[in-house]
């Protein structure tokens, strides 16, 4: 069974005692409902709501926080909802995202990414949670010709790398157990901000489209990301993972290809080079 595609998809209760959630004899009946949850954090972000979407799907209990909920650099509020909710996996998806703007906000993207990361991974271990926590290609800087590995040496370019890099070091220390995934640029069919949603929405509209043909990406599908990290969770994985879907393309050459296959006109395409005011690897 172990071997099947869906092995991690809980679509019925097993009817145990024992079990976490299970009926009744007479099926009509659910007992043991109080299952301990995922803790997902980032109820505003695509990642985290992509969590909360697909752990419905397979019937994982969880709870999606937000910040109010718990705040990761608060140390008394990461402990006060550990003790709330109990949970027994923890899926942190939040932390400072803008790149660009990480340049000239070095100390907020240092304690959303890297403090309280460290924080976070050292609660969890004290509690016995399995953590899973991202971070990102851009820990390196480009310079392989070939994809990278996990063993690769990291040198991040930019604060934004710098934060992550540290952050993995932090929870690594504090948390061996944690598994940290280093993921690609991702995109899905449920959030309206992603590079391929806004590309396919100007091109529809006639409209002018700029997007980078000197940056080289893994372009990687949130769905198939959730749920790899979840089969990992399940599985107790921990150190540092890579995560992406197959291939490289520039940031070009992925709205192009999505043009084609949405069928729209990609003749207002414009590929060039992007000055960025945070350095990225090529």
């Amino acid at each position: 069974w172990w071997r099947r595609p869906g092995r991690f998809l809980c679509q019925q209760p097993v009817a145990t005692p024992a079990a976490l959630t299970s009926i009744a004899a007479d099926g009509h009946r659910l007992v043991g409902t109080d299952a301990a949850p995922i803790l997902i954090l980032g109820a505003t972000g695509t990642l985290g709501r992509a969590f909360a979407r697909i752990c419905d799907k397979r019937n994982l209990a969880y709870r999606l926080l937000s910040r109010q909920d718990m705040d990761i650099a608060d140390a008394d509020s990461v402990e006060r909802a550990l003790a709330g909710y109990k949970p027994w996996a923890v899926v942190n998806t939040c932390g400072y995202v803008r790149v660009d703007d990480a340049e000239h906000e070095m100390e907020r993207c240092q304690r959303e990414n890297t403090h309280g990361a460290a924080i976070l991974a050292a609660a969890c271990a004290r509690h016995g949670i399995h953590l899973t926590t991202f971070s990102s290609d851009l820990v390196f800087d480009g310079r392989n010709e070939r994809p990278y590995v996990e063993s690769d040496t990291p040198n991040p370019l930019n604060v934004y790398g710098r934060s992550k890099l540290e952050a993995e070091r932090a929870v690594l220390a504090n948390h061996p157990g944690a598994l940290v995934v280093r993921t690609s640029s991702f995109f899905g069919p449920w959030d309206q901000h992603n590079f391929v949603t806004l590309a396919l929405d100007a091109l529809e509209r006639g409209d002018p489209f700029v997007a980078a043909s000197d940056l080289t990406i893994s372009p990687t599908y949130v769905p198939d990301l959730v749920h790899a990290c979840l089969d990992l969770a399940v599985d107790r994985e921990a150190g540092i993972w890579h995560l992406a879907n197959k291939g490289e393309l520039t940031w070009a050459e992925l709205a192009l290809k999505a043009a084609e296959r949405a069928g729209v006109d990609a003749s207002r395409l414009e590929a060039r080079s992007i000055a960025y005011p945070a350095a990225r690897p090529a």
